[in-house]
């Protein structure tokens, strides 16, 4: 009997695909720039930390693997260069921000699984009413910013769809398609700026600076500076994108429904994990001096929150919350945050930073304002192809040492740029709201585009001019 199968001839090898070609190029790039920075006389730990970071930048940027794998890179190769020794890096993964991201993950996965912000988005949208076609564009933006601070700008987003797609079935045309779906998906980006739990690029400020000064910063206090930012933006979002609809409209809102047990329990844990995550500090010391508790953290409120949700039943013979359920929250996510911070740590503790400090001396003539500007546009440009938790992580070690370099005071570029990753409005592969949207096919990346190139120099002029104001007293 003869073996169907035949030899390979000598010809008949394939051409490395593009995704092999971006896998090599992380290492053989980072190995280059190593070799470059040792003949220029930096020393072995600053040399392995800049190889080790490009590596995951070109990873990250090029998307050769999950988002998750580069930031593993730091784990394995931090210690075993001297850069950071196993305790350092075990605290940069384990750290109470990522605790927090974790709980505020699940809280949010509750809400999801119990169907709780499908009934708040309906009635924000039954608050602002359907009455003209501006209206109904607008109650999806507020429904969209007000959620997306608490729960991820992409479950608000995929929530969002399938009740615009009802109440567009209901039009005579697709006239109210593209601002309805890019309204959505901008306010979701923009209402996550909002809270530290809104988008994990907020978190990632929190832990470098904490890091950094030895200062944490509160819940209250990242709103007291961003919160202004979004009620300024968001309404300028809305007449951009609303700006030609002026006709009246008799749209079905879809009906809203009673609440069910566990949406109520759930809504209740929330509203007491926001309550608790707000007056930890304030007013009067908050609640973690009233108890003697001076060690709590958002993180611990997260915690609690997410063992609450364990152990309450939901009236059917369950629990709020399974494990089946939290194994989907994004753990790539985590593990990202947690490189993220690791590379914080490894640029201080190599000496990368001060040598950065000392290159951006050059910048220091140049007016505050017009550098936090051009800082706000370039970090929303760099967003447009990269993820925003990728550019938070690269560039809030940096502008420590830059805002150093050039004697200003950290957060007057830290929190701006941090605030720009989330408003990269001009393609679909900015963020994920942007890519769900494009996926209705009801927007072109021309319209993308042409709608948000303003937005973007909007969203850095605002960010810029407010935080320069709000924070000029730090």
């Amino acid at each position: 009997m003869r073996c169907a199968l035949t030899p390979p001839s000598i010809n008949s090898e394939k051409p490395l695909s593009s995704t092999s070609l971006k896998i090599i190029s992380g290492p053989l790039v980072a190995l280059i720039v190593a070799w470059y920075s040792s003949a220029s006389g930096l020393d072995f730990a600053a040399t392995a930390t800049l190889g080790i970071t490009v590596c995951a930048i070109i990873w990250w940027v090029t998307e050769a693997v999950p988002i998750a794998v580069p930031a593993l890179l730091p784990l394995a190769l931090f210690p075993a260069f001297g850069v950071l020794d196993k305790t350092q890096v075990s605290q940069a993964y384990g750290s109470h921000l990522v605790l927090l991201m974790l709980g505020g993950f699940t809280v949010s996965k509750a809400m999801e699984r119990s169907n709780t912000h499908y009934h708040l988005a309906l009635m924000a949208l039954h608050a602002v009413g359907g009455g003209s076609e501006r209206r109904l564009v607008i109650g999806f933006m507020f429904a969209a910013a007000a959620i997306s601070m608490w729960i991820s700008n992409t479950a608000t987003t995929l929530m969002l769809l399938p009740i615009a797609a009802a109440v567009l079935a209901t039009l005579p045309n697709n006239r109210l398609a593209a601002p309805l779906m890019l309204g959505i998906a901008y306010a979701a980006n923009i209402g996550g700026i909002g809270t530290p739990v809104g988008t994990p690029p907020n978190l990632v400020f929190m832990q470098v600076y904490e890091d950094s000064f030895g200062r944490n910063i509160s819940f209250t206090q990242w709103m007291s500076w961003a919160m202004p930012i979004v009620i300024v933006l968001l309404p300028l979002t809305m007449f951009w994108l609303t700006r030609s609809l002026n006709q009246p409209l008799a749209a079905a809102l879809p009906t809203k429904e009673s609440w069910t047990i566990a949406q109520k329990r759930v809504m209740a844990v929330f509203c007491l994990t926001v309550l608790f995550w707000v007056t930890r500090r304030e007013p009067f010391g908050g609640w973690s001096e009233w108890f003697s508790a001076p060690g709590a953290t958002d993180a611990s409120v997260a915690l609690m929150a997410m063992m609450l949700l364990f152990v309450l039943p939901d009236g059917k013979q369950g629990r709020l919350m399974d494990w089946q359920t939290v194994a989907k929250i994004p753990w790539d996510i985590l593990i990202l945050f947690g490189g993220g911070l690791c590379i914080a740590k490894g640029f201080s503790a190599s000496g990368l930073s001060e040598i950065i400090a000392t290159q951006m001396q050059q910048f220091s003539q140049l007016p505050v304002i017009l550098l936090m500007f051009v800082l706000c546009l370039g970090v929303t440009l760099l967003t447009e192809t990269t993820s925003n938790m990728a550019s938070a992580t690269l560039l809030m070690p940096v502008l420590v040492a830059a805002a150093a370099g050039m004697g200003l005071a950290p957060e007057l570029l830290m929190v701006p740029a941090v605030i720009s990753t989330s408003c990269a409005f001009m393609l679909p592969i900015a963020t994920a709201p942007n890519a769900i949207v494009y996926s209705t096919r009801h927007v072109t990346v021309k319209l993308m585009v042409r709608e948000g190139v303003v937005l973007s120099v909007v969203g850095a002029g605002v960010i810029s001019v407010l935080s320069y104001y709000l924070l000029a007293g730090v």
